[in-house]
């Protein structure tokens, strides 16, 4: 398979691969033909997907059985109406009708818009009106039902709601039964074209509103590096990636590049994350490739890993925010596996990465994508030397890269925010060491300015993660008179810590702490401790939501 898109597949070494590496681009590409489909005809028995559950169930799902009901459902959708760039809203979890639904859209040509099952009826309001939504498809559970039916006297746009597992009560109609009663499939006659919008991400919201992320058709051959080049898969391989169905990560580590690679996803479908759960199921599949966020690999360090069998697992790897030194360390004691950090945005596939030709430096996301241009920019709008930080842009001058968005949906105006001038603006900022390797900052609006030293959140909080008290934590800087700003670490504590006497001694512990860890200059002036910290719905911390408040005080 990876033969039709790549002119050449295999490497010995991180310079052949950065200078070698090409994607054949074909006319009119689609995923759910080209790839899903396309394996069905070459291997039908060939495992696709693995789903199993927390009550024990299981259920081995070919490319035959992946193509038979991915064109039964996209014959009923059809019938109820959806075409070619129609917009349909899915909050599936992990459920299999999340896989057998995005085939079928791609197949109708139509937008997939995944959605995690924490939206509020609120949140409903606003993405269907922004983006026009045409149809709900969503899991029959009484949570998502209510809020479905909450939001629609105010949705306009949506004409249908269809529901798995039998549901079809009021205005819902049944995907089971739909699927079963759907008409013969037949490939519409034009299906797309590769610019055309398939897939449709509403950004997590760490600051403001949720931005409408639009991908082209060709944005699942961006991810054969992810899955290829850094997950480090082959057709034996059974992959997991942690991540709801509703997060970008989803199509990163649960469909796109695994099935072009020919490796088999594995996933758990569970409704509350229970570290040893998670080892368990990996243990008893024989899971070969392990992805998580950094929170996920925090909380896993913490169970005995020696009890469990993880012999058959390959390689590991993180993305979604940087990576800990410490939790690399831990982990590579407890597995005798290291991890590969990689570092993407919605709007990108995977944009920089630890690939298997190189030593991972603990905390280093690695170095760029060949797919990628990719440059840092000083603030004076210089490329940055060695050492010193700088924005991460994409050139797109010489060619626009595959995996690249096409467009905020619908808004010009926004998209001409981050992407003019033949660069993409990410917003990050990084730095580059001697040999390469690229280290993360944090987000230019995140960076510390304190008595003229710039620091950068994730350096202060890699300090803090060494100390033994510190289960989660998050750096802000807040105003202050004399310095500019100082730096100030939000701290969850671990439950040995939460009822410690005396928080004062406990803080002056922490600072001393990061001193001796980290320069001077850069230990937290103000703690505060929290029973949580502020998240976005998939997970990430919200530094805005902190500053925030602490303006306000």
């Amino acid at each position: 398979m990876l033969e039709k898109f790549l002119k050449q597949t295999e490497f010995n070494s991180l310079d052949e691969f950065c200078h070698n590496f090409e994607i054949i681009v074909p006319e009119c590409f689609n995923f759910a033909y080209d790839v899903a489909d396309a394996w069905a005809v070459e291997q039908p028995d060939k495992p696709a997907l693995l789903w199993t559950n927390d009550e024990g169930a299981e259920h081995l799902y070919t490319f035959a059985d992946m193509k038979r009901e991915s064109d039964r459902t996209a014959a009923f959708l059809m019938k109820l109406g959806i075409s070619r760039g129609d917009t349909v809203l899915m909050m599936l979890k992990r459920r299999i009708d999340f896989w057998f639904t995005i085939l079928a859209l791609h197949k109708i040509g139509a937008v997939a818009i995944p959605a995690t099952h924490l939206l509020t009826a609120k949140d409903l309001i606003y993405r269907c009106n922004a983006a026009h939504i045409r149809m709900i498809v969503a899991a029959s559970e009484e949570n998502i039902i209510k809020h479905v039916e909450e939001c629609l006297p105010q949705c306009p746009s949506v004409e249908r709601i269809v529901a798995t597992g039998g549901y079809h009560e009021g205005k819902w109609l049944s995907m089971d039964e739909g699927r079963n009663n759907a008409p013969q499939f037949e490939r519409p006659a034009q299906v797309n074209n590769n610019s055309d919008i398939s897939l449709l991400y509403f950004t997590s919201g760490s600051s403001g509103n949720p931005k409408m992320v639009a991908h082209n058709f060709l944005y699942p051959l961006g991810h054969i590096v992810t899955a290829k080049y850094w997950h480090n898969l082959h057709e034996g391989s059974l992959h997991l990636t942690v991540a709801d169905t509703g997060w970008g990560k989803a199509v990163w580590g649960k469909l796109y590049g695994q099935w072009i690679v020919g490796a088999t996803v594995f996933v758990y479908d569970h409704e509350k994350f229970t570290p040893a759960n998670i080892l368990a199921a990996m243990a008893k599949y024989k899971v070969t490739s392990f992805c998580a966020p950094p929170t996920i690999y925090r909380f896993l360090i913490r169970e005995d890993l020696s009890q469990f069998d993880l012999s058959a697992l390959e390689y590991c790897t993180t993305a979604g925010e940087p990576l800990n030194p410490s939790v690399f360390e831990a982990w590579k004691h407890g597995t005798g596996l290291e991890i590969h950090e990689g570092f993407g945005q919605t709007e990108t596939t995977m944009t920089i990465g630890t690939f298997p030709w190189m030593k991972p430096k603990p905390g280093s996301l690695g170095v760029p994508n060949p797919s990628y241009d990719m440059d840092l920019l000083t603030s004076d709008g210089r490329s940055a030397e060695d050492g010193e930080s700088g924005e991460i842009v994409l050139h797109t001058d010489k060619r626009t890269p595959v995996g690249l968005f096409e467009e905020y949906y619908h808004d010009p105006e926004l998209t001409k925010t981050v992407h003019y001038d033949n660069i993409y603006h990410t917003g990050d900022v990084a730095w580059r060491d001697s040999d390469g390797y690229y280290w993360f900052v944090g987000r230019t609006d995140d960076v510390i300015k304190s008595s003229g030293y710039r620091i950068g959140p994730f350096e202060v909080e890699s300090a803090l993660m060494t100390h033994p008290a510190v289960v989660e934590c998050a750096v802000t800087g807040v105003p202050d008179d004399i310095r500019g700003q100082v730096v100030k670490a939000t701290i969850v504590l671990a439950k040995e810590y939460r009822n410690t006497a005396d928080k004062e001694a406990l803080i002056k512990e922490i600072q001393n702490h990061v001193k001796k860890v980290s320069a001077p200059y850069k230990y937290p002036r103000v703690i505060e401790f929290v029973d949580e910290l502020p998240k976005t719905i998939s997970g990430k911390i919200r530094r805005v939501e902190i500053r925030q408040k602490d303006a306000a005080k």
